[in-house]
């Protein structure tokens, strides 16, 4: 049975504030009295986080981690390990690589605007796109993203897929096209975004570590550097702020809280736009690659299962649910991987 006690109890001001600001309410020797269904919700947030945390693994011994480890592993073996296989079924095949930011290319850090990539891993990217379409799929903002990555040759899919632009020179095999493709299924959404952000920022500025970050389709209230004390006053205050507009969202992923349009849109669309773009979308031959850490990315994973085609690759040391096919560690093990690919596609030309 869960103690979720210190889940609701944060320092007094944020507290009162809080509860100031939720219909029945209150605060009564330190703790949030919310009704039972407020905190339930709540706890089921906290709880998503919790579980994103690879720290999280430490409170059980390290022989009983190892044994679900190794268990995982049997249905979600290593990229690494299992290449010669993946490269097998991928001979003869047209590959597009599909990559997340974040925890991917780059490691997860305290402070989002310093997720740089190595010089190692923005080399062999730059060797990927030159044997592949390449796309960067990510919840940033597509311009932040593209400050990091720099390289013009790619596909940007921004925003959780919502703010795609491709390279000036096409790269689509059956269409002789040297317009820049860009895609934005949720423009109408940015003045309510817009005004989300102006009253988050407002709203969380008091909560030590909080930051709230403008991906321009969608937004991100990151919980890494906030006091694991106040996770639950800064979820429910979040929430609120949501009740207020229904055409938003709220979705978690690794300690952030992502705001999104209600469109049907996610990575999966984002992966089937590009593919489509690429003349790829009723191809037999054709083999995606995806590799992603985050939950967002399993609506790609699992667009790739529904196809029947290519690989989705999990980044992460932890067991998971997932719908991908393989594992790699961390960004070190991602990097192997794609020179490791760029490898097999040069002595497969040779």
């Amino acid at each position: 049975m869960k103690n979720h006690e210190n889940n609701v109890v944060g320092p007094d001001v944020m507290l009162i504030a809080l509860a100031a600001s939720i219909p029945n309410a209150a605060v009564f020797g330190g703790f949030l009295n919310l009704s039972s269904s407020q905190i339930k919700d709540t706890n089921n947030w906290i709880d998503s986080i919790r579980a994103s945390s690879p720290t999280r693994t430490r409170s059980s011994s390290s022989s009983d981690n190892q044994d679900k480890i190794n268990s995982w592993m049997l249905y979600h073996p290593s990229a690494l390990n299992m290449f010669d296989q993946i490269a097998y079924n991928m001979k003869g095949k047209k590959i597009v690589t599909f990559l997340d930011y974040d925890g991917t290319l780059s490691p997860i850090v305290a402070d989002p605007d310093k997720a740089f990539m190595t010089k190692k891993m923005r080399a062999t990217l730059k060797d990927i796109a030159r044997h592949f379409p390449t796309a960067i799929v990510t919840g940033r903002c597509r311009d932040k993203v593209y400050s990091f990555v720099k390289l013009a040759q790619l596909y940007y899919a921004g925003s959780h897929g919502m703010d795609i632009k491709g390279p000036t020179k096409s790269r689509t095999p059956n269409k002789g096209n040297d317009k820049a493709l860009l895609c934005q299924p949720a423009s109408k959404f940015l003045p309510m975004i817009e005004e989300v952000y102006k009253i988050l920022l407002e709203k969380t500025k008091s909560v030590p570590g909080a930051k709230v970050e403008n991906n321009k389709f969608c937004l991100s209230v990151h919980f890494r550097c906030v006091d694991e004390k106040c996770w639950a006053a800064l979820a429910e205050q979040v929430r609120l702020v949501l009740n207020e507009y229904p055409k938003l969202k709220l979705t978690q992923g690794r300690k952030v809280l992502e705001i999104r349009p209600t469109i049907k849109w996610d990575k999966g669309k984002a992966l089937e736009f590009l593919l489509e773009s690429l003349g790829y979308d009723n191809s037999n031959d054709v083999f995606p690659i995806y590799i992603g850490d985050d939950r967002t990315d399993e609506d790609a994973f699992k667009v790739l299962r529904n196809r029947g085609q290519g690989i989705g690759i999990l980044v992460s040391r932890v067991p998971k649910d997932t719908e991908a096919s393989y594992t790699l560690k961390d960004p070190v093990e991602v990097e192997q991987f794609l020179r490791r690919l760029v490898e097999w596609k040069r002595s497969s030309t040779q």
